[in-house]
This record gives structure tokens, C-alpha cells and sequence, in this order.
């Protein structure tokens, strides 16, 4: 295993924070988490973890909010595409035809038939919860800082131009502006947009679809960890006529899928007791490995992941140095996909965000993706002004909890200088090519 970690080069206090908080560098009990709560299972589909409560540290004398920087993944949704779910059913409405299933498959083959009915023509879209998660999010932030949101702020809201980003960046906004009528705000999903929101370098794209860059290893882990023959068999009396095109891992991963994505529509419906606990642990960590080889910091991708975010790093801190020195007040939203925020995340060096592991069996300790882009999943920076000096500090909040950037130094956790920040930042951005990229 090869883990780079800053943690050596931190303050005292800060290093402390950092081991309790189960920081970048330190091991995660993946396994526990997931049998605990099954749904963390679905990964980029497990539902917004939202705070019970929100109480923001009170800054030190001087200072208040005055400009929140904010790039957030879009709200629940069902599953991208109505054939991911119609393909599941499918083969169930095949193996009914033949009686080829069991008790239990003819349970399961009723119950995709009422999701069917609920999810069809809605494939994509936001479900009421990704609604809800929204809103709650905009209420909390009007709630916890509302020295952001007076009628003099000056506000921007941009999203990627797939409808369910623009719909979340459409119910934040309003969300905002029912609580301070005389809020302006300015919303924009123009396509000129997605070169910063959902940008991709070639070399991204390239190491991503090659045959023989992660992708032999990744196959030779799934067949070592998911074998069907149980759950088949329990759903199954014998082999229906599949056709030669049937892979049963990959019906497997589709029932997965479905299952968890069921969380975030309003169905009382469960698929997660065709499961048994470790297979469904096994599932997601195939699923987490192809994400953190295609997004993250794993050491076989090179770093180059980093690159994706670079364009959207630039426009965060010009954006603030703008209101910054108009001594202004305002907030920017940014509305992408689970595809932008990890990159984000990771360059920004977020803790536990950014850790380049070498070895796939260790990937699950060191980077989860339902901790860094489940849905409505979000990173916020609040700037806080001094009234006098005009000096400013920034904390960061991911899932509206506060983080550590373990490369800064700070003895005031979790306050950061912004002149710090924004140093360690200019250091970090380099140039790239943008090519367009599919977004979940």
C-alpha cells in the first residue's frame, strides 16, 4: 500500500482533530458501517446523510459571515434511465413465462412491477426527497448565516445543463429567496458552463474507457468477490432462456443497482433481503473500486483525476477574490454530479478526500463513496470578514460538517486565512483540455 498523507506536517491540535475525526491517512471501518446501515451499500445512491443539527463555530471577535462558495451534487434522483430498471424486470417477466421461478422470485417479480409502474417515465429526474433535500439545505444555510443573505448580496447560482442539477439549482435559489423576498439572485445553465462544472481532460477520458489501464485488475477483484450462484438460485429454479447475452454478475450488479436506489423514492419497498450482508459489502466494493480508479487519487491513475477540477478550482477562487475585494457580501452556487465533486473534493484536499492507496484491497479503508458523493452531497466555504482589518478567514463544511484541509496549517481549526488557502491553491492549478463526459 502507498498512502500519501500530510498529517506528519500538522499542528498539534490540528493533527489531534484529524485522528479523531478519522482523517485522510487513517483506516475506515467500511465493512461495520455498511452492516450497520445497509443503504450506505448504494454508495452514490445512498441518500443525503442530513445533520441533525446544524450549529456553525462562532468565529473569533471581529469577524462574520460574508460570502459562501458552495458546489453541490444534485438532489435524489431515480435511477438515470428507465431501461435500468425496465432490463431487471425483464428477465424476471422471462423466467415467470418459462416457470423457472421461485417463491421468492415471484415475490421479487411482483414487487418490480409496482416500482415499475411508479419509476417509468421519471428515469433521471429528481424524486420528492431529492425535493425535500434541497430545500432543507438552503434553509439551513439561510438559517445558520443569515448576514450572507441580506438585499444588498450579490448572488449566483450555475448549474450543468442536465435537468436535475438545474432543478436543484432552481429550488435552492427559491428556496433563498422565500426566506428574503428582496434577495437578487442571478441563475444561469448555460452550456458555456459545463467547461468548468463537468470538465474532463483527455488523458481522464482516455485512462477511463482503455482496456488495459485499470481494467484487468478491477475484472479479476469482481470475479474474486462477487460470485451469483447463491442469490440465483434462490431466485431461480434452473437457467431460463437467457440468451447468450446473459452475464449473471452483471444481472447481479443491475438488482444491486435497483435495490439501492430504492432509498430515495417515496416506495415502501425493500430488495435488500435477497442479499445477504457480505455479498451486499462485496457489491459495493467493486462498485467503490471502479469509482475511485475513474474519479479519485488511487496511485494507478497517476493523479490525473486532479486535472478535472482545476477550471472549477480557478472559478471558486476568483470568484471569492472578487467579493473580497469589492468588500462585498453574496454566495456562488455550483449545481454538477458526483463525477465533479469527487475531483473537487480531492484537489481542494479535503480530508479523507484525497488519499492515493495503491493496493485494491485497501481502497475500501481509505475512500468511500458514500461518504464523498452520496446525493444532494455538497461542499460549502464560509468567509468570514473582520469588521475592522478586513482580514478574512474561510472554513469548509462538506455534508454541512465541518472538514480539515490538511496540507493548510491552522492553530484555529476550523478556521482558515484565506490568504493561506488561496496560496496553497495558485499553487495546485495548472492548464487542461475539456472533453465532455457522461454524468450520474
Amino acid at each position: 500500500m502507498n498512502l500519501l498523507s500530510s498529517c506528519t506536517k500538522l499542528p498539534v491540535l490540528l493533527l489531534l482533530y484529524t485522528l479523531m475525526t478519522n482523517s485522510s491517512g487513517y483506516a475506515q471501518d467500511s465493512r461495520q458501517e455498511i452492516y450497520a446501515n445497509l443503504r450506505k451499500s448504494g454508495g452514490v445512491n445512498f441518500a443525503y446523510p442530513a445533520p441533525e443539527k446544524i450549529a456553525a463555530t462562532p468565529p473569533p471577535a471581529g469577524y462574520e459571515p460574508v460570502y459562501i462558495s458552495h458546489f453541490g451534487r444534485h438532489g435524489s434522483r431515480y435511477l438515470v434511465s428507465d431501461e435500468e430498471y425496465k432490463k431487471t424486470l425483464d428477465v424476471f417477466e422471462r423466467a415467470g413465462k418459462d416457470k423457472m421461478l421461485t417463491p421468492l422470485g415471484e415475490d421479487v417479480l411482483a414487487r418490480l412491477r409496482t416500482i415499475y409502474s411508479h419509476v417509468q417515465g421519471n428515469g433521471g429526474q429528481l424524486t420528492p426527497l431529492g425535493i425535500k433535500q434541497i430545500r432543507d439545505i438552503a434553509d439551513r444555510m439561510f438559517q445558520t448565516y443569515p448576514t450572507v443573505f441580506t438585499g444588498r448580496s450579490t448572488v449566483t447560482a450555475v448549474s450543468t445543463t442536465v435537468g436535475r442539477c438545474i432543478k436543484s439549482m432552481e429550488l435552492l435559489c427559491d428556496e433563498l429567496k422565500q426566506k428574503n423576498p428582496d434577495l437578487s439572485i442571478v441563475t444561469d445553465a448555460h452550456k458555456r458552463h459545463m467547461d468548468y462544472l463537468n470538465y474532463h481532460t483527455r488523458q481522464a477520458v482516455a485512462f477511463r474507457s482503455a482496456a488495459d489501464t485499470w481494467r484487468p485488475n478491477y475484472e479479476q477483484f469482481e470475479k474474486e468477490h462477487v460470485n451469483p450462484d447463491r442469490l440465483l438460485s434462490t431466485l431461480f429454479l434452473s437457467s431460463p432462456k437467457w440468451g447468450s447475452d446473459f452475464n449473471p454478475r452483471s444481472f447481479v450488479f443491475d438488482l444491486f443497482d435497483l435495490a439501492g436506489n430504492l432509498q430515495n423514492t417515496p416506495l415502501a419497498i425493500s430488495l435488500y433481503d435477497l442479499f445477504e450482508k457480505e455479498e451486499l459489502y462485496n457489491l459495493w466494493q467493486c462498485k467503490n473500486y471502479s469509482l475511485y480508479v475513474q474519479y479519485g487519487n488511487a496511485v494507478v491513475n497517476g493523479g490525473i483525476m486532479m486535472e478535472n477540477a482545476k477550471p472549477l478550482l480557478r472559478d471558486i477562487v476568483t470568484r471569492a477574490d472578487s467579493i473580497i475585494s469589492a468588500k462585498g457580501k453574496g454566495a456562488s452556487f455550483r449545481f454538477g454530479h458526483d463525477g465533479n465533486i469527487i475531483p473537487l473534493a480531492m484537489l481542494l484536499h479535503i480530508q479523507g478526500a484525497y488519499n492515493s492507496v495503491a493496493d485494491p484491497k485497501d481502497y475500501r479503508l481509505f475512500w468511500n463513496d458514500f461518504k464523498i458523493a452520496p446525493m444532494a452531497a455538497n461542499i460549502q466555504m464560509v468567509f468570514y470578514r473582520h469588521r475592522e482589518s478586513n482580514d478574512v478567514l474561510v472554513t469548509y463544511l462538506y455534508n454541512e460538517q465541518p472538514v480539515s484541509v490538511p496540507p493548510v496549517q491552522t492553530s484555529n481549526f476550523p478556521f482558515y486565512k484565506w490568504s493561506d488557502v488561496r496560496s496553497y491553491y495558485q499553487s495546485l492549478v495548472g492548464q487542461g483540455n475539456n472533453l465532455p463526459s457522461s454524468s450520474r
